[in-house]
């Protein structure tokens, strides 16, 4: 990332900050690698993910390590190891940070690529899956992309009360058409029957639209406990759409999954964020029955989104004040100010590279300075320095002593 794009990173970051302290969710930082079952065991064998796209090796001990390519996996085996849900407590969490998968770079899909996220491990009440899905809405929001861009996406996969009949009826209907459905979507009869709804080639999304659909089957809690996601983000007016094959790419989740889609910037791929509720996660890793859900959002793909809404990242300027100096007799002195309106908690600059005077505005220019200080030998020997306002192009002087406190009124 270089320093635009950096900073737009450090952006998304902040406001992610802001946001969900106001829900009550703290920090975590996961290792950038783990040993592999961490991932196998979480995500599945099955999936894509797992069976295609993980960076995997063998450390010098001979114990197999994966690259992160996805955060959820990485905190719940980390609350388990810490404790962090014993005795029926509640974690709240957030994470950002960079993930890898092995797959074809594309517009807003990179090998190595940036997540920001959070999970709450558990609740197991339907409040507590309306808002995670108002935090997600609520940050895209703050972001600036408009409402009327988005589109939010909703289903329940239920849970292992009426899913496997489910997926054992999934499974027989590809087998049925399995003439008119890809080679992949045939495997995954075998393997994933309910990924078959997420195929992207044509004909393989006609042949599934015809496929009995889960919601119709679900059990009477998992219906419930949907039907009530759904009346809470009535009640706070949250727009969704409910879309029967939306089903997620990873096996850990059950009940209500959900996705956030734009129309515009990133063509088919057009996912800036979802996520999903996982209760059985963490009885993977041999913990406890501990209810769970969360989200996580693409960094390069909601940047995407942003410049297609029109919406410009913040950019402070790299310099509220620029110290400048008439000629190299003065340069410890200049040296020394821009330190001193530093300390005060000014952004200054100065040059390090012996420009003409003429050469020092411009930079002051480009760095998008407000004021520029100038001090020469005749300042010096005033025990003054000039300061001009780059924009009205006044000046005047001040006692080189009350730069600082000069320098900080003038910027209000």
């Amino acid at each position: 990332m270089l320093p635009d794009v950096a900073r737009a990173w450090e952006h998304l970051q902040r406001v992610a900050q802001d946001l969900f302290a106001r829900y009550g969710y703290e920090p975590v930082y996961t290792p950038l690698f783990e040993h592999t079952e961490v991932f196998t065991r979480g995500i599945g064998e099955a999936t894509d993910i797992v069976s295609k796209e993980m960076y995997t090796f063998e450390d010098k001990a001979g114990r197999s390590i994966t690259l992160r390519p996805e955060g959820t996996a990485s905190v719940v085996r980390a609350a388990l190891e810490h404790n962090l849900t014993a005795n029926g407590a509640q974690a709240k969490l957030y994470y950002s940070g960079p993930m890898f998968r092995y797959e074809r770079p594309q517009k807003g899909r990179m090998r190595q690529f940036w997540q920001i996220g959070i999970e709450v491990l558990g609740a197991a009440e339907p409040t507590a899956d309306a808002e995670v899905i108002t935090v997600l809405w609520r940050y895209f929001e703050a972001l600036g992309i408009p409402a009327e861009n988005m589109r939010l996406l909703l289903n329940s996969m239920g849970d292992e009360a009426c899913r496997p009949a489910y997926r054992d009826g999934i499974a027989a209907f590809i087998r049925s058409h399995g003439s008119e459905l890809c080679e992949e979507c045939n495997r995954r009869a075998d393997t994933n029957p309910l990924r078959a709804f997420d195929c992207k080639n044509p004909a393989c999304r006609a042949v599934m639209a015809t496929a009995p659909l889960l919601r119709e089957e679900l059990c009477g809690d998992c219906a419930a406990h949907y039907t009530a996601v759904k009346a809470h983000l009535d009640a706070l007016g949250i727009p969704y759409e409910e879309d029967s094959s939306l089903v997620r790419g990873l096996d850990y989740y059950t009940r209500t999954v959900f996705e956030i889609q734009v129309e515009a910037g990133l063509g088919s791929q057009n996912a800036i964020g979802g996520g999903g509720r996982y209760d059985r996660l963490m009885e993977a890793y041999d913990g406890p029955p501990t209810p769970g859900l969360g989200f996580a959002l693409g960094f390069e793909r909601t940047l995407l989104a942003m410049q297609a809404a029109g919406v410009e990242i913040p950019a402070p300027p790299r310099a509220e004040v620029f110290v400048a100096r008439v000629d190299d007799s003065v340069t410890a002195e200049v040296f020394a100010l821009a330190q001193r309106l530093r300390d005060a908690g000014i952004a200054a600059e100065l040059d390090h590279q012996a420009r003409s005077l003429k050469s020092q505005f411009k930079q002051a220019d480009r760095l998008g300075a407000r004021f520029v200080v100038v001090l020469g030998p005749d300042e010096l020997a005033a025990g003054e320095v000039t300061l001009r306002d780059m924009s009205s192009k006044e000046e005047k002087r001040v006692a080189l002593d009350a730069a600082p406190a000069a320098v900080a009124a003038a910027l209000g």
